[in-house]
């Protein structure tokens, strides 16, 4: 299997009825591959299996890798999958650098060193010198870099975007998503993203599933 993200006949069902029917995709490190359908269609129960939390009351199978590797019947933290959801899911009683410090790799030891990592993310991002703020206090498309960031951060080895463009106006969402997408780039990692908006989808610039 090749590097990146890979499905191989994946199909869910709940109670029976097939959500999603056998479905094959094969995202390159850095590319973007669309899921698209309307409300109900399995779009989030396809990424919550991908990520290894789908729901025991739905059934599923075929093959999940990662990089080559067969994370299928990994649990979530084993599979490395970075998330994004509508909600940035910030910690309200943590810091913007607490929170930051949250999505730090294990491999990331000492306290200089994590402080560094987090300063050096923020610098990048246009949002040096935030550490000591409350989320509370920063402004939609602000906490959304956050909560890229705090995924990055982790290092994971692919991306799952749940709809994360979703609750910013039209301004903030097409910076959030160049945003989003430019980092993927960066890192060669490869994302999943479910969305019900084309210009998301057109924004991407990749393959586009839809599922019925």
């Amino acid at each position: 299997m090749s590097a990146g993200l890979t499905l191989a006949g994946v199909t869910i069902s709940l109670a029976g009825r097939v959500l999603v029917p056998p479905l094959d995709l094969a995202v390159a490190p850095g590319a973007v591959t669309t899921v698209m359908g309307p409300s109900g269609s399995g779009k989030s129960t396809l990424l919550a299996h991908v990520g290894g939390f789908l729901d025991p009351a739905f059934a599923a199978t075929g093959r999940i890798a990662v990089d080559g590797q067969d994370v299928t019947t990994l649990p979530a933290p084993e599979r490395r999958l970075g998330i994004l959801f509508q909600d940035d899911l910030l910690f309200p009683h943590l810091s913007v650098g607490g929170n930051l410090a949250f999505g730090l790799a294990a491999s990331v030891r000492g306290r200089a060193e994590r402080r560094q990592r987090i300063a050096a993310a923020l610098a990048d991002s246009g949002l040096a010198g935030f550490a000591e703020r409350d989320p509370a206090t920063l402004s939609g498309g602000q906490r959304a870099r956050i909560a890229l960031l705090r995924c990055l951060l982790a290092e994971p080895r692919a991306l799952l975007l749940d709809e994360p463009f979703s609750k910013l106006d039209t301004a903030l969402r097409r910076d959030f998503r160049r945003f989003v997408f430019e980092h993927a780039r960066a890192r060669s990692l490869p994302a999943l993203l479910v969305t019900h908006d084309p210009e998301d989808a057109a924004a991407a610039g990749g393959p586009v599933v839809t599922l019925r």
